[in-house]
């Protein structure tokens, strides 16, 4: 209480004096009028879509993170424009648009069923399987639930740690995406099950794993030019294939092996 009367106090006796751009004058964009754009993924594609989205005055990156804690934001409502996975979509679609580009949808790119060789032949829904997942609200996380409807054992982490946690017999299963699809094999893990074959013939469509969505209340000149540099990010990306990757990819990607990544970058 002294501390808030001190305060009080000085705030009556000296004027608070911010700088012009606060408030949006002298041509600067007011904090409260900019976008804040939420981004998963590091590679040729979000290294290009970055450079050009943060040439705006009105545009800052408020976090690159892992897809569930953006998931969980936008059920939130904290970001203006964010990557998402599609299986969020139905909780925030009241708030949320999603764009016409950025989006991965596709064939054969789908989450995958791993386990120790001695576990092949057991099913997920037995009462002591125990699933590590990368997030509840996650696409992976829905096609595990539409081919295994009955399993109540899971622990949800991030995408990265599955594997391990599979080898050291924390969890019987894991659901593994991205990078990990790669190098599953090589440690000594089988596939149990492809989640996103199993939605495909099950449905006879593409994959829809992710997407980019953004806030209904933007307006519709500020989705559409959004919507133009991600496309043209991802053309630029297709035309500017490099023989080499860079150090900014090797230095953010979750595995080291060279062909790992490119075959990441080539698949997505």
């Amino acid at each position: 209480q002294a501390i808030a009367g001190m305060a009080a106090g000085a705030a009556i006796a000296f004027p608070t004096i911010v700088p012009a751009r606060v408030l949006g004058r002298d041509g600067a964009v007011a904090p409260s009028d900019k976008i804040n754009l939420g981004v998963i993924g590091i590679g040729p594609r979000c290294t290009y879509v970055l450079t050009s989205m943060l040439g705006l005055n009105d545009v800052r990156c408020s976090a690159i993170a892992d897809v569930q804690q953006l998931n969980e934001w936008a059920i939130e409502g904290k970001l203006d424009v964010s990557k998402i996975s599609t299986g969020v979509l139905p909780q925030i679609s009241k708030q949320y648009v999603l764009l016409e580009s950025g989006g991965a949808l596709g064939k054969g790119v789908g989450p995958l069923l791993i386990s120790k060789k001695e576990h092949i032949g057991r099913s997920p829904d037995q009462k002591d399987s125990t699933v590590a997942l990368p997030g509840i609200n996650t696409t992976a996380h829905f096609l595990f639930n539409r081919a295994y409807p009955h399993c109540t054992n899971k622990k949800f982490m991030l995408f990265s740690s599955i594997e391990d946690v599979v080898l050291q017999g924390e969890c019987d299963f894991g659901v593994i995406i991205h990078e990990n699809r790669f190098t599953y094999a090589d440690k000594g893990l089988q596939l149990v099950k492809d989640l996103g074959h199993y939605w495909e013939e099950s449905t006879g469509l593409p994959i829809p794993l992710g997407a980019i969505a953004a806030r209904r209340t933007l307006p519709p000149e500020t989705l559409r030019e959004i919507d133009r540099l991600i496309k043209e990010s991802v053309t630029h990306a297709l035309l500017h294939q490099r023989e080499k990757l860079s150090d900014f990819v090797k230095q953010h990607a979750q595995e080291m092996s060279e062909s790992v990544m490119r075959q990441h970058i080539d698949l997505y």
